[in-house]
């Protein structure tokens, strides 16, 4: 099947999880703390090293496949702070670790910082 069929797919069933996960946490939590993003992330993300990990272990032929459906698409699309998580978690395992200190550290900052920037210019204020 097509690679971007296959994450466009996995994709929409991701965003369309996340959604529903933050719909139902919102009904629960009435709070302005983003616990819904929170948990979404939290749980993302251990779905990710739970399935990697199986891949690893058991090294199935439709690898890639699955690879791209379930790690790029749905868990892509359901948080994609799981696959930054991964993103660390190899360079960590690499012995990797001023590097990996450093994509955590700029990825949250910078992107925290571009967002406002984003909202500073569109909102028009200097």
């Amino acid at each position: 099947m097509n690679a971007y069929l296959l994450v466009g797919l996995g994709g929409a069933l991701g965003s369309m999880a996340r959604y529903g996960g933050g719909v139902l946490v919102g009904r629960v939590w009435s709070s302005s703390f983003p616990l819904g993003t929170l948990l979404i992330n939290i749980a993302g993300s251990m779905a990710m090293g739970l399935f990697i990990g199986y891949l690893a272990r058991t090294t199935p032929a439709w690898q890639a496949d699955a690879r791209l459906f379930v790690a790029v698409g749905v868990f892509g699309g359901f948080t994609t702070f799981s696959s930054f998580s991964l993103d660390a978690i190899a360079m960590i395992e690499r012995g990797e670790f001023g590097p990996a200190l450093l994509y955590v550290l700029v990825s949250v900052a910078v992107a925290i910082v571009a967002l406002y920037l984003g909202l500073v210019v569109m909102r028009g204020h200097a």
